[in-house]
């Protein structure tokens, strides 16, 4: 995993990086996974607790908390990496004709859980509306 400055440190972002939470050692391979993807910038594997009958996990190879630290100090190559990761999941998947949802949970408001940044994509099955209204 690409080392980076410890714990993003921005005011507004009061999540700090753990280097033991799951997905790093995920990445690390200490904790196993059920793999879709994996190249140099990203790693992509099926939930383990899934919410639609496609929900595929994508993590950077790096340590970052959320899109805002990442988008702020990951180096170009890994950002652009690991966007076009989540792109081709999404197609190895064979999700991209019906359809299919991203999300990223950012900071605890958001009900993010682990403090690495990861997308959900999810499919399989009309998703509904966003938000609950």
């Amino acid at each position: 995993m690409p080392k980076k400055p410890p714990a993003d440190n921005r005011k507004d972002n009061p999540m700090a990086y753990d280097p033991n939470n799951v997905f790093a050692r995920i990445l690390r391979g200490e904790i196993p996974c059920n793999r879709v993807y994996e190249d140099d910038f990203a790693l992509a594997f099926h939930d383990l607790n899934p919410q639609a009958p496609v929900h595929v996990l994508v993590i950077p190879k790096g340590a970052y908390v959320s899109m805002d630290d990442f988008t702020a100090d990951a180096p170009d190559a890994l950002i652009s990496g690991y966007m076009r990761a989540v792109g081709t999941v999404a197609r190895q998947l064979g999700v991209t004709g019906s359809g299919y949802r991203l999300l990223a949970n950012a900071g605890t408001d958001a009900g993010q859980e682990v403090p690495h940044l990861h997308i959900h994509i999810f499919a399989g099955r009309p998703l509904g509306p966003m938000l609950v209204r």
